[in-house]
Order: C-alpha cells, then sequence, then structure tokens
C-alpha cells in the first residue's frame, strides 16, 4: 500500500490532538503520568548537585559524620526515583493500552458497517495491519513517546539551569558540542522517517500476503505450488527485512556519532575543570558534578531522537488508522427513515439499473414482482446478474436507477437492521466461524434458545447428523467449518436461516457444490423453509427451479424471459436451451 499522503511528521499535532482526545476518558491516568514525569525529571536534575555539595562541604572538611547522612539521603533518594520509575512505566503502558483498546473497537465498528465494495478492492492483510500491528505502535505513543520526551526535555531544562547556576562557562564548555548534535540529530530523523514509513507498508503487504495464503493453502497444494509461492514470500520477506535493516543502519550510525560528541564534551570540561581546580576558580565537586550533568545530558538528548522515532511511527500508522477511519465508506442511511414493519414480504423491482463500475451496466432495467408467500427462480448463464440481484435487495450495494419495494415501501427507507433481519440469505460458499453449531447457528444472539435452535434443525431433518456428533449442538466445527461436509455446512446456513424467522428468504446457488445424497437432504429443506414465506432461489439444478412459481432467466443483466417451468419450456427459447445442456435427464420426481 502506497504510504503517499501520509506525513510521519513527529509533532503533527492534528493528529497528536486525535489521538489523545481517545485519552480522555483516562484524563486522571494522564495527570497522574505527567506528575510522575515532572517529579523523575527534577529528581534526575537534582542528583549531581548532591553530589557537588557532599564532596565540596564534606568530603573537603573530613566531615565522615554528614558524608554518611549525605550517603544515605543519595540512596534514599534513589529508591524513590526507582519508585516513581515503576509507576510511571506501569501506568503510561495501561494507558497506551486503554486508549489502544478504545481505538480498536472504534476501527472495528467501523470496518464492519462497510459496504462490501471496500472489501471487493481492499485486501484483509491491509485492515489487519490496521486493526493489530499499527494499534500497538499507536500505544507505544504513550508509552515510549511523548511523555517519555517531555520528560526527558524537563530533564533537559532542569539540567541546564542548575548548570548554569552553578557554573555559566564549564556550562557553555559542556555546551559547546550541541549545536552538532542537533543537526546531527535533525539529519538522522529526516532520513529515518522515510525509512519508518517503509517499514509500515511491508508490514501490511506481509500481513496481507500471509493472510491470503494460509486461507487459499489448499488451493496451492492442490496445484503443488509450494515453491513457486514461497519464492514470492522470500521476496516480500526480504524487501521487509531490508527496510529493516536501513533503520538500524541509521541508528547504527547516529547512536556512536552521540558518544563521540559526548565525550568530547567530557574530554572539554576535564581540561577547562582541572585547570579551574588548580587556580581555585572551580571546585573539585563541580568537576564531578559537571562530568554526570554531561552523562545526564546526552542520554536524554540521544534518547529523544530514539523516542521522536518512536513517536513518528506512531504518528505514521495513528494517520494510516485515521485514514480508514475517515474513510465514508458505510452503508448509506435513508433521510426518509421510516418505522414500517415487513409483514407480508412482497418484492417489486421497478426498472433498475446497475454497475459496480460506472457505466458498465450489470443489471439493465429489471423489473419483477414476488407476492407474499410466492417462490421466484432466477436463471441464467455466469455473469448474468442473479447474484447481483441478492446483493441489491440487502443493501450490500446501492442501485443506480430505479426503485426496490419491500411491501409497498422503498428499501433505502426501512433501517437497514431492519431490512437484513426480515431477509435471510442462504449463500452457495458457507462461512462458518470457528465455534460450536450453536453459536454458528444463533450467531450469539441469546434470545434463539438451545429449543429454538433444536425444532428449527428438526424442521430441516438436520438434526440427526447433528445428533451424531460428540456435544451435538456444542460440536466445534473448527475454522470455516472444516470437519463438516459440505452438505453439513449447508444445511447449517439453512437452520440459522430458519430460526430468524426472515419474512423473504434468498436461497443463492445453495445446491450447485454438493453430492447426490446432500441434494436430497437440502432440497426437503428447501421447501420447508420456503413454504409460506416469500423467496428467491438463485439455482442450477432443476429440483429447486422447476417447482417455483414463477421463473426469470436473466442474460447479460437483462430479463429475457418469464414464467413457470412448462411454460418456458413450451417457448423454446434461453430456458429450453439451458435445460437442455444443464438440466435434461436431472428431473426429480414428486
Amino acid at each position: 500500500m502506497s504510504t503517499k499522503g501520509v506525513s510521519g511528521r513527529a509533532f503533527d499535532f492534528p493528529i497528536l490532538k486525535r489521538v489523545f482526545s481517545f485519552a480522555a476518558p483516562y484524563k486522571k491516568i494522564f495527570r497522574y503520568c505527567l506528575i510522575l514525569t515532572i517529579l523523575i525529571a527534577g529528581l534526575s536534575a537534582f542528583r549531581p548537585k548532591l553530589i557537588q555539595i557532599t564532596i565540596d562541604k564534606y568530603v573537603a572538611a573530613g566531615d565522615e559524620v554528614m558524608l554518611m547522612y549525605m550517603t544515605m539521603f543519595m540512596i534514599a533518594l534513589l529508591l524513590v526515583q526507582s519508585v516513581f520509575q515503576y509507576y510511571y512505566a506501569y501506568e503510561t503502558n495501561r494507558l497506551g493500552l486503554l486508549v489502544v483498546k478504545s481505538l480498536r473497537e472504534r476501527l472495528f465498528k467501523h470496518l464492519v458497517r462497510f459496504r462490501l465494495s471496500y472489501f471487493d478492492k481492499t485486501p484483509v492483510g491491509i485492515s489487519v495491519t490496521r486493526l493489530i500491528s499499527d494499534m500497538e505502535t499507536v500505544a507505544d505513543i504513550f508509552s515510549d513517546g511523548l511523555l517519555l520526551i517531555i520528560g526527558d526535555m524537563l530533564q533537559l531544562v532542569a539540567i541546564m539551569l542548575v548548570m548554569f547556576y552553578t557554573d555559566w562557562q564549564l556550562t557553555l564548555i559542556a555546551l559547546s558540542t550541541i549545536p552538532l548534535l542537533f543537526v546531527a540529530t535533525r539529519i538522522f530523523q529526516k532520513n529515518i522517517k522515510t525509512t519508518f514509513q517503509d517499514v509500515r507498508t511491508r508490514v501490511a503487504e506481509l500481513n496481507n500476503f500471509v493472510q491470503e495464503h494460509l486461507t487459499g493453502v489448499k488451493i496451492t497444494q492442490i496445484f503443488n505450488r509450494e515453491k513457486e509461492e514461497m519464492k514470492k514470500f522470500e521476496k516480500i520477506n526480504a524487501l521487509h527485512r531490508d527496510a529493516n535493516i536501513q533503520s538500524v543502519w541509521y541508528y547504527s550510525i547516529f547512536f556512536p556519532v552521540v558518544e563521540i560528541l559526548s565525550a568530547i564534551s567530557i574530554g572539554l570540561i576535564v581540561w577547562w575543570g582541572t585547570h579551574g581546580v588548580m587556580k581555585d576558580s572551580v571546585s573539585f565537586g563541580d568537576l564531578v558534578a559537571f562530568i554526570m550533568y554531561i552523562n545526564l545530558l546526552f542520554r536524554p538528548i540521544r534518547e529523544l531522537a530514539d523516542k521522536f522515532n518512536t513517536l513518528q511511527m506512531g504518528m505514521v500508522s495513528s494517520e494510516r488508522i485515521f485514514k480508514l477511519m475517515d474513510q465514508k465508506e458505510e452503508e448509506p442511511v435513508s433521510e426518509n427513515i421510516v418505522k414500517t414493519e415487513i409483514t407480508k414480504g412482497e418484492i417489486i423491482f421497478e426498472n433498475v439499473w446497475f454497475a459496480y463500475q460506472e457505466e458498465e451496466w450489470i443489471l439493465k432495467n429489471v423489473s419483477f414482482h414476488v407476492k407474499p408467500g410466492m417462490t421466484l427462480a432466477l436463471v441464467g448463464a455466469t455473469g448474468a446478474g442473479k447474484s447481483t440481484i441478492i446483493n441489491l435487495l440487502n443493501r450490500f450495494y446501492e442501485i443506480k436507477k430505479g426503485r426496490i419495494l419491500i411491501d409497498g415501501t422503498d428499501i433505502r427507507d426501512y433501517p437497514l437492521e431492519h431490512l437484513r433481519k426480515n431477509v435471510a440469505v442462504v449463500l452457495q460458499d458457507v462461512f462458518l466461524f470457528s465455534d460450536t453449531i450453536y453459536n454458528n447457528i444463533s450467531l450469539y444472539d441469546d434470545s434463539k434458545t438451545l429449543q429454538e435452535v433444536e425444532e428449527a434443525a428438526r424442521g430441516v431433518e438436520a438434526d440427526r447428523f447433528i445428533d451424531q456428533l460428540p456435544g451435538r449442538y456444542q460440536f466445534n466445527v473448527q475454522e470455516r467449518g472444516s470437519v463438516l461436509s459440505l452438505g453439513q455446512r449447508q444445511l447449517i446456513s439453512f437452520i440459522r436461516a430458519y430460526v430468524h424467522k426472515p419474512k423473504i428468504l434468498v436461497l443463492d446457488e445453495a445446491t450447485s457444490s454438493i453430492d447426490a445424497e446432500s441434494e436430497v437432504l437440502i432440497t426437503r429443506a428447501t421447501r420447508a423453509i420456503t413454504r409460506n414465506r416469500t423467496s428467491i432461489v438463485i439455482a442450477h439444478r432443476l429440483a429447486t427451479v422447476q417447482n417455483a412459481g414463477e421463473i426469470i432467466v436473466l442474460d447479460h443483466g437483462e430479463v429475457k424471459e418469464r414464467g413457470s417451468h412448462q411454460q418456458l419450456l413450451a417457448q423454446n427459447g434461453l430456458y429450453r436451451n439451458l435445460y437442455e445442456i444443464q438440466f435434461k435427464g436431472m428431473e426429480v420426481e414428486e
């Protein structure tokens, strides 16, 4: 995925402000962390001053009693600082995790409401990266980013104030290499920004490849493509490695530069300070304290660059997350929402036109009427527009022209949740979650009791195979229902539709991929769940088509023929041709 448009600025204030808006519910924790930051910075700057006082006043005077007291006081001070640092580390990490939890929930809620067109054009791995690894980087803004930067900057200010107060000349000598350090830091930040953006891009590509190929591993094995796919993986993995090595290379250059500049500063302090000690213009305590100050000064400056980069990574990830969060892919809401209940299930398509891409029409002026309780069958060659009709009925996509009415009301005027609650779809490719049969049927709806599920299973004659499974309805079907046959998975999808008692039922190629024995069971199940219920059936098999109240033949998105099975056969048109090619000799005895 391109990094174009991602600024990655360390202090992108609009992005930071937005990230911290998610910390608003936890402002007490944030204030607590800020107080600890200030205390730790003050204690760090105070320690060398204590050593300077101890050397100049008590060591020089040979006062062993006060030396012991000062030593004990400094030990106590270190213990207090350690306690502060423990709570600081714990609370900042907790704050980051709390914010990420809220942000991840918001993004997931946003994603699951996206139209199917988004998922058609966006690899799943990209969205997974935004939800998982990018979120972890955002957490680092709190645990290793902004608060630590504030603490380090406060420490720098405190140290320099004490240094100037103690000896301004020694301070200027100590700070003489700082301009060079800032130049080196700026060059480092500028180069590492691009590298970090590249790293995040490579992570997304890697996640997408792994997710896609683990899901489709069966195809890889069937066609013996393991070596070829491994080569692709090695190439993507190498790009990910190279991006990380590039960032490591910048670090390996930057940190030695900091150490060299720090050593130069200490050398200058020792040279100037030793002359001062000899002339009695500088005390020995001051010299020792300033050497400590140099270490304290350069450590946060060096770590500031590292923390700026952590913050920068967080900004890159945050900008990607917010870019996704700001996408207007949600299913549209009508301004004329009505509260009318769907009671009859009457369906009317009025001159419906639809295209996935502009002017490339999939449906052209499609009109039909499905009366309450009637079964309509849709047939036609692949790509004729059958499944598109189902997608439009559920408002997975929006029509371009025309209207779709249910019980006389435009479907855009129904609350989306109410519409989909009353239109159940049984797909050809059944998706089952890695969970129990009961949860896959009820979909975690507590109002669907086990008794209702069992009754629905008996209604479609699926109870016979379920009763033979270990644990029956508590049997875990594993990922995508892999331990069940195609026919068994299809029957579970029938129960799922049946138990939710929809007013309209849609069967999309529900019997196209199963064996003859399973087809008999599913044919019976189809009759059971379509009885006295408005139904639309898309099928290639005659067993489900010939019993429909009306059959519509689609060709290139247009309605070419309509009528009953016998009427269409008598017309000697497209349906008759389909019958002779696909259905002849497959009639099912009633």
